[in-house]
This record gives C-alpha cells, structure tokens and sequence, in this order.
C-alpha cells in the first residue's frame, strides 16, 4: 500500500506503522495531514486508534480502511471520528480518492449510508451545551459556512471552525448535515 500510495503524484507518505503504539508515537513527530487506519489491528482496534489520533492531531483528517463492508462498522469509524471510510475489495484508486476528498475537508463514505451516518441516535440526550456552542449550531444548521459564523458572532474563523469540532465530538455528530439534524429535533433552530 505504501508503494502505490508513494506512487501517487497528489500524495507524499511521510511514514507508516506496523501497529496502534507506533503509529501514536510517529503522528505526534510527523504530524500528517491525513492518516489511513486499518480497521482491523492487533491490540487497540481501530475505532479506538481513531479516537486516539484525533486526541494526538486534531487536525488531522482520517480514512478507514477496512475489510469490513457491513453498515455497523462504517458509522462506528464514522463515531469514532474518521472522515473517511474505504473497503480494502475496492479499486485501490477509491482510496486515494478518498486521501484527496478529506485532506480537503470533505468526507467519503460508501454509497447508501449517509442515513445511518448522520443519524444523531448516538448522541447523548443529557449533552451540554454552552451558550457559544448553541449559537454556532443554530447558524450551522442555517447553512452558514465557518466564515459566515465567524462573521456573523465577531470572532476568527478558526475559532468557529473550533467550536464546530468541539459540537461535533460532544455531540458524535461529524458531519454539518447530521448536525443540522440534531439542531432541528432538539429545537436548537427556527428550520423545520
């Protein structure tokens, strides 16, 4: 995988890892942009690993990569915080397709399961959330972009695109549409 990844004229691989201790230990010394994770590992599974290395580099975008095609393991990475989901019986170019979607902020699930993906079902009813968090998930759920809510709320665009990370990992929601979801069941929005 490293070969044909290397191959690739949009990639450069600055490294790799043979298990979850490795990897944790390489991606705080190389910080890259986006990580593939096997699914399947010896010792931490991958959905840990995953939440592990968001802790590690946050701004890190992430693809599973996995043997697993069932819905159940796609919206648990997806959960756990992945951008990005890849099944190993595809065509090795739908991982480099993914590679490039999510290391330019957009996200690659498998066809067919967005529904589950965006479901809210996971996130906790008892969440809280602070007043700034309510304001910027109520101007997401309008379909502002991060710069219009930092326009609209006096503050950077890194600091909304801040705040939307946080809400998406309080909430388990990864996705702006999940999100507008969980904003208009919980009345956190005037959209219906």
């Amino acid at each position: 995988m490293r070969a044909f990844l290397s191959n690739q004229k949009s990639i450069a691989v600055v490294g790799d890892a043979a298990d979850d201790r490795e990897a944790l230990r390489k991606v705080k010394k190389l910080s890259p942009h986006v990580i593939v994770v096997d699914v399947s590992l010896p010792g931490l599974d991958g959905g840990e690993l995953a939440r592990r290395l968001r802790k590690t580099v946050p701004k890190a975008k992430i693809v599973a990569y996995s043997m697993h095609a069932s819905e159940e393991y796609v919206v648990r990475m997806a959960r756990c915080g992945v951008h990005g989901y890849v099944m190993k019986d595809k065509p090795t170019s739908k991982l480099v397709d993914a590679i490039e979607r999510v290391s330019q902020g957009g996200l690659s699930f498998p066809p067919g399961m967005t529904d589950a993906i965006l479901s809210p079902g996971s996130a906790s009813p008892s969440v809280e959330l602070t007043p700034r968090e309510r304001e910027v998930l109520s101007l997401l759920a309008e379909g502002l972009a991060n710069k219009e809510v930092a326009r609209k709320l006096g503050i950077s665009v890194r600091t909304a695109e801040t705040h939307r990370e946080r809400l998406s990992h309080k909430l388990n929601i990864m996705t702006v549409a999940g999100l507008t979801k969980y904003a208009i069941q919980h009345g956190l929005t005037s959209l219906k």
